[in-house]
């Protein structure tokens, strides 16, 4: 599957159906070049694996006690630090990301996931390599 985004639910915006056509497109493409007998070279690429999926915080009746902070909303796949904003408490408090490592969150504040209690998701950045590949069907 693929998933383009971010578009808010129930809308069709042009620049990102655009985008899903290039992916689908260049996928389409690689498996004809593929299927034709095509070697590819080996590659790297950057990707981002998830860690956990982090919840608004929640009072003892598991209410939403806090919002996105505003230096974190808009700001997916961007590195968020130790002490880095969070999440800004109803009465003004700021919660900061207490971490180890740097992580780049996902999905931040997607309407979608308020009912699965997702505020956002934590990735962490990494690199995958391929080996070569070629079509034995020849």
């Amino acid at each position: 599957g693929v998933e383009v985004g971010p578009q808010p639910q129930g809308v069709v915006r042009a620049d990102i159906l655009d985008k899903m056509r290039k992916i689908v497109k260049h996928g389409l493409d690689f498996v004809q070049l593929f299927n034709e007998g095509s070697e590819f070279p080996p590659c790297t690429i950057e990707v981002f694996r998830i860690m956990e999926k982090v919840d608004y915080p929640r009072n003892k009746n598991d209410e939403v006690i806090a919002i996105i902070h505003p230096k974190l909303q808009d700001q997916d796949w961007q590195p968020l630090n130790n002490g880095d904003p969070l999440f800004l408490t109803l009465d003004g408090e700021v919660i900061a990301y207490k971490g180890d490592c740097t992580v780049y969150p996902t999905f931040i504040n997607e309407a979608a996931y308020y009912e699965k209690k997702q505020a956002f998701v934590k990735t962490v950045k990494m690199k995958l390599t391929a080996g070569h590949i070629r079509s034995s069907v020849l």
